[in-house]
């Protein structure tokens, strides 16, 4: 009887195991029909599917041989594609634009002409950043573009043969630079978030404010007994040095950022927003003093005057600032174009209409104060038009470092002159390091966040690049010798600065911030316990 139970038992279980089981083929049937369904739409390609689409690559796939010999047939082939179609387009747009220039123009399109000499050097500038982008170190960010922008320009002035067919008039040179200078004070203006100097608070201040001024004076001390510059002369060339540059710290802050250094702390967000504060303090100490020195009367009185430039710019930018907040209106139709084209537009306007009233140290702080009030005013907005303004300096870049290059002549330089003028940055450049590290001082840092904070603050190029010029330019009007002289020498510090510590600046930045900086942990802890629950499930 046991047996026949166990029969009986074994009996009625086959049947069920066989439903199961045709029950789980029929389930698979259907879902590989449902898979290769999907293949043939496109939408989810499954695993199977996969395997299978794998498999029949490496049937297809032909030898490596094949590839380069199929490669080139594509390179070479008629009408050309890829690269060489790319190359053959790029060259076509270029002569192009020479051409519909030089049937307008004439001889000044040709050799020897302003208008060749301009796009010339334009177009080296971005060769010469596209070269300098290729030059790529492990473990480094990149180098700065503006380098090679800046390197294009100085080779283009002192290699003979070219340096006499490439010749740009000092006034077109000049005019070309102060539209550059507009367009950075317009991006500086909007570049200042209020909520992070709320938030950061003292910190931020001490930081914007300490290294710049103490730089600038002793930069001032030194220019004045090592130099023999004018007090004056002086003060321009120290706030001349005292700016950062924002073009080098801030996509080496957002590098680190997106690698989660320093994020805990605050460490980029801190330098990125009390870079745009330390500019505008330059900017305004320069041009204040830069009224100062092309002044005639007492002492008394250009200090007067000094303040009543900065009354005005501030006043004349508020007016402004206020007045394109609410025109145009926000039910406009191309609102972000509008506005982008209004905030350049008077820009330049003040930069250059400043100099024109006699009043050269308003128009830089009218243009920062106005595109502060404004960027207030378009909230959400103001992202947008940043795009804009953005790709005006994408223009300007090249053209302002290629120019400050071609300012700079080696015959015109002195064994003497250049000493001082690296002695001088070098000074200051330390001063400036020590200060820093003075100034995040009880911030609630550590030790290596406060070091590598004092060496960030070390590049500098953008604002010496657009006012280290500025003095020349004034002298070179007033036609006096001795004042040309001066504003040579200014140029050529602001010049050495930007050729020494934008790319060793860069280059500590990269090294430094992953050794010194904390590395925020968080966001892995959190993908490792969503992993586990996942697995869990």
């Amino acid at each position: 009887m046991g047996d026949q139970d166990k029969t009986i038992d074994s009996g009625e279980l086959e049947p069920s195991a066989g439903v199961n089981h045709t029950a789980s083929t029929y389930q698979e049937t259907q879902e590989e029909t449902v898979m290769n369904i999907k293949v043939v739409d496109g939408n989810e390609p499954t695993e199977g599917s996969n395997l299978l689409t794998s498999s029949e690559k490496r049937l297809q796939e032909p030898p490596t041989e094949s590839n380069r010999f199929q490669r080139l047939r594509q390179t070479f082939a008629c009408p050309p594609r890829g690269s060489l179609d790319r190359v053959i387009t790029n060259v076509t747009i270029v002569f192009l634009l020479w051409a519909v220039v030089w049937s307008i123009t004439g001889s000044e399109c040709l050799p020897g002409g302003n208008l060749f000499g301009i796009i010339i050097l334009f177009y080296c500038a971005i060769i010469g950043g596209k070269l300098l982008g290729l030059i790529k170190l492990p473990t480094l960010p990149p180098l700065p573009p503006l380098l090679g922008m800046l390197l294009a320009g100085f080779l283009l002035r002192n290699i003979p043969v070219i340096s006499d067919n490439v010749q740009i008039r000092h006034k077109w040179s000049s005019s070309l630079r102060s539209i550059a200078l507009s367009v950075i004070l317009v991006r500086a203006g909007l570049g200042l978030d209020s909520k992070a100097l709320k938030k950061l608070k003292g910190v931020c201040v001490r930081l914007s404010m300490g290294p710049c001024l103490v730089e600038a004076c002793t930069s001032a001390l030194l220019a004045h007994f090592l130099m023999g510059l004018p007090w004056q002369w002086a003060f321009i060339l120290g706030f001349v040095l005292g700016a950062v540059s924002p073009a080098v710290v801030v996509p080496s802050m957002l590098l680190l950022q997106g690698g989660g250094y320093g994020v805990e702390k605050g460490v980029p967000t801190l330098l990125m927003a009390a870079g745009s504060f330390d500019d505008i303090l330059a900017i305004t100490g320069f041009n204040t003093c830069l009224g100062m020195a092309f002044s005639t009367g007492s002492t008394v009185f250009n200090v007067l005057r000094g303040v009543l430039e900065v009354v005005t710019g501030v006043a004349t930018g508020s007016l402004l600032g206020f007045f394109i907040q609410y025109f145009p209106s926000s039910d406009q139709d191309k609102l972000v174009w509008k506005r982008a084209f209004l905030v350049l537009g008077l820009s330049v306007l003040a930069v250059f209409s400043s100099v024109y009233f006699g009043f050269p140290g308003s128009g830089g702080l009218c243009t920062l104060v106005m595109a502060f009030l404004a960027g207030l005013g378009w909230s959400s907005k103001k992202a947008e038009v940043e795009k804009i303004i953005s790709v005006a300096w994408d223009i300007f870049q090249p053209l302002l470092f290629g120019l400050i290059g071609a300012e700079v002549s080696i015959a015109s330089l002195r064994a003497e002159t250049v000493g001082l003028s690296v002695a001088t940055l070098g000074i200051a450049v330390l001063i400036r390091i020590l200060t820093t590290f003075l100034m995040v001082c009880f911030a609630g840092f550590n030790i290596k966040e406060k070091i590598f904070i004092s060496f960030a603050w070390l590049p500098k190029a953008t604002v010496q690049a657009a006012i280290g010029s500025v003095a020349l330019d004034r002298a070179r009007s007033r036609g006096e010798k001795q004042l040309e002289e001066y504003g040579m020498d200014v140029l050529t510090v602001a010049f050495l600065a930007i050729l020494i510590t934008a790319p060793i600046g860069s280059l500590l930045i990269g090294l430094l911030g992953p050794r010194l900086l904390q590395k925020a942990e968080h966001r892995n802890k959190d993908e490792e316990a969503q992993g586990e629950t996942s697995v869990q499930v």
